[in-house]
């Protein structure tokens, strides 16, 4: 019977090890009920090497993070909820476990001994793995890192990054949750807006139906843009220019030339012919006595010729080659 110790003793180690070493498909099971009841599974030093370890017929994406406040870091607070929103999602759409994906998190403060075997000097870091074993192993085990180069990332951006990493299985979306605090406060917002709008509606429309408005606004519209504002505004002229002799020239010569007190007065001589040219059309006629609108006829004529024989001169300052003119401008 010497032989019985031995044996009792050499069958408890092989059914030591067979427990220590537990099958691939038996660690998939067991992290995705986890992940049933809480997702992304809460790992440690020894949870995230049994869960990575090879081999797995699975895939794994683990979040490396440091979410306490001694660390400062501020992009792992900004991403851990499009985290936890993804795999709640992923999670929710394939209870099954047909993706064959475990999302998992490591805390620095859990998991020093990972981070340092890493050699990671900064945070977040995401890891994807791809299975070792099964239909859809590589022949890699490395993991797969992703990038945050960019600043924050939201879920759907990382969801795209594993649908490329994941060919041949399911893939379900991210679902974010209704915010019903930006549904009130628009639907607020839009009732408002509706209510003002009616009550202010009878004093608003005379107003837009208002002619005179329009040609007002109609008439400064074409004097800015004929007078060449947005010439300014795209070369980005000077306002005004020495003229060489110690006084200050309001008019560039040459048509690829202006300034910006030339596009104002050019644009005031305008309005004034426009204002001279509407008063002689609407208003003299109006005007009953004939001596009165007589002569208001001979003084807004005057005012046409003189503002008209100002614009020849300056022209004539533009194209030095222009033959006309009018007095007093000549």
């Amino acid at each position: 019977m010497r032989w019985l110790p031995a044996f009792l003793s050499a069958t408890l180690f092989a059914a030591g090890s067979f427990a220590a070493k537990k099958p691939t498909g038996d660690r998939f099971q067991e992290f995705h009920t986890k992940s049933l009841s809480s997702t992304p599974v809460k790992l440690d030093d020894s949870s995230y090497k049994s869960l990575t370890a090879s081999p797995r017929n699975y895939s794994v994406a683990v979040l490396l993070t440091a979410l306490e406040s001694r660390y400062g870091c501020v992009l792992c607070n900004e991403f851990q909820p499009e985290w936890d929103l993804l795999s709640r999602s992923w999670i929710k759409g394939d209870k099954t476990g047909d993706s064959r994906l475990v999302f998992g998190t490591l805390d620095f403060a859990d998991g020093r001994d990972i981070f340092m075997s890493l050699n990671l000097q900064t945070a977040p870091v995401l890891l994807f793995f791809n299975p070792t074993t099964g239909p859809h192993a590589v022949s890699s085990p490395e993991p797969i890192r992703y990038d945050f180069t960019n600043g924050p990332q939201t879920a759907e951006q990382v969801h795209s990054w594993f649908t490329r990493h994941l060919p041949g299985r399911p893939h379900p979306p991210v679902k974010r949750p209704i915010d019903w605090l930006k549904w009130f406060t628009s639907l607020t917002i839009l009732s408002g807006g509706a209510t003002a709008i009616f009550v202010a509606w009878p004093y608003v429309l005379p107003i837009i139906q208002n002619r005179n408005i329009w040609a007002a606004g109609s008439l400064i519209a074409i004097l800015l843009f004929i007078s060449g504002h947005m010439f300014n505004h795209i070369r980005k002229v000077p306002y005004v220019a020495g003229d060489g002799r110690g006084g200050v020239s309001y008019f560039a010569g040459g048509f690829q030339n202006q300034y910006g007190m030339e596009t104002q007065l050019i644009a005031a001589i305008y309005g004034f012919l426009s204002f001279a040219i509407i008063s002689l059309a609407v208003k003299v006629p109006r005007i009953a006595e004939p001596k009165t609108q007589g002569i208001l006829v001979l003084v807004w004529a005057g005012a046409l010729f003189f503002m008209y024989s100002f614009l020849l001169s300056i022209f004539r300052v533009k194209n030095g080659g222009y033959p006309f003119s009018l007095p007093p401008f000549v």
